[in-house]
């Protein structure tokens, strides 16, 4: 008999009750360091008082009233990102994917307003994930994400990641934008080096394609930056956002330059949910936080140490962990043990890690993860390497 819950998760054995900042307490008391936070998800921690006000205040004056009507928040929100970014709009969505689907239909109506409705195709790369929607998969075609679910919505040429020779043939005067990932995340934290982002970027003005960034993962501090494109200079036209940005509430966004959003007129476009007074109050916190002064340079200097722990813990565990990867607290561990053994071992010294590709484990912890945590966190996951040495 299928569950009452559509079974298309393989969950681990935890039920987590209450989170206390880089902490989660499961019901039967056992307090699990979170070195995942929600799939990069709660920036700030969890319960963290300043959202919780934030939700609470708003929550007690007015929840929804849809698009039809002006939002306060939702206008200071996008105030407040267009000030701190690039872009000079910005439309609020549910969730990453849902902002994967308006970033395509968004490059593909700019050209058609300009005169060329042929250029509709989009250049991806390999090891790319853009959510779980039909666009979303087309655009990165794995065959775990793929099969079963075809006809796959066309327009999408996937190239070799890091391959910059590879993405500059596949420009044709068909091909409408190239979307990336300044960091990838599923694909097992790779960070795509700064000569490449520039590469791509002066590849697209020199054929005016339009770049889009994926920031769904990487963006929001995550990297010490509050998005990743920041560290090399380059700028996007059109750029995702959600996970950090809601820290915990389901809350999206894509920022644009006023050119690359010229095509998404009234009628266009439109979510229900998508911005509505409750998300943006939340937003709105999540981001002045994360944008107050000394709060990145100190994601910098933590993250540094936690980076600089790791290679240690690496060196001393060879027969389990290969190598680190990544940038800021968007980090991973390349293992050479299974990394599914390493994370099972890992909850068994209460600490919670992420899988990805290429046998990697995720660690995506708050930005508030404190220097008493770090420490923590290397004396368990030594534990955990010591644990999947013996078996057990």
């Amino acid at each position: 008999m299928i569950p009452s819950v559509l079974p298309t998760y393989s969950r681990a054995p935890l039920h987590f009750v209450k989170g206390e900042g880089s902490w989660l307490i499961e019901e039967d008391g056992r307090r699990f360091l979170d070195l995942g936070s929600g799939i990069a998800v709660a920036a700030l921690g969890h319960s963290n008082p300043v959202v919780v006000d934030a939700l609470t205040e708003q929550a007690q004056k007015l929840w929804h009233v849809s698009n039809l009507y002006e939002i306060p928040q939702q206008q200071a929100l996008a105030d407040m990102l267009v000030d701190s970014t690039f872009a000079d709009t910005v439309f609020f969505t549910n969730s990453g994917t849902e902002a994967t689907e308006l970033a395509v239909k968004m490059v593909r109506k700019y050209w058609y307003e300009k005169g060329q409705p042929d250029r509709v195709e989009i250049i991806t790369f390999t090891g790319a994930f853009h959510g779980r929607s039909s666009a979303a998969i087309a655009a990165a075609p794995s065959e775990k994400m793929v099969k079963g679910f075809g006809p796959l919505l066309p327009g999408f040429h996937q190239v070799p990641w890091g391959d910059m020779e590879a993405a500059k043939a596949a420009v044709s005067d068909k091909i409408a934008a190239i979307l990336v990932e300044p960091v990838q995340g599923e694909g097992g934290i790779n960070v795509m080096p700064d000569a490449d982002m520039k590469a791509l970027r002066q590849l697209c003005d020199e054929t005016g394609t339009l770049l889009v960034l994926d920031e769904i993962q990487c963006g929001m501090g995550r990297t010490g930056r509050l998005f990743a494109h920041e560290w090399c200079g380059v700028t996007p036209d059109v750029m995702l956002v959600a996970k950090g940005i809601g820290g915990g509430f389901p809350l999206g966004a894509v920022l644009a330059t006023e050119e690359a959003a010229s095509g998404m007129v009234a009628g266009t476009h439109g979510s229900t949910y998508g911005g509505n007074p409750l998300g943006c109050a939340v937003g709105l916190a999540v981001v002045g936080a994360i944008t107050a002064d000394g709060f990145l340079p100190e994601v910098r200097r933590k993250s540094a140490l936690l980076r600089q722990k790791l290679e240690c813990l690496v060196a001393e565990n060879p027969e389990v962990y290969e190598s680190v990867r990544g940038s800021g607290f968007m980090l991973g561990i390349k293992c050479k043990a299974s990394n599914t053994d390493v994370l099972t071992a890992a909850y068994a010294e209460e600490l919670i890690t992420v899988p990805a590709a290429d046998n990697v484990i995720r660690l995506l912890p708050a930005l508030t993860l404190s220097e008493d945590e770090i420490a923590e966190a290397i004396t368990r996951l030594d534990k955990t390497a010591r644990r999947v040495v013996k078996g057990a």
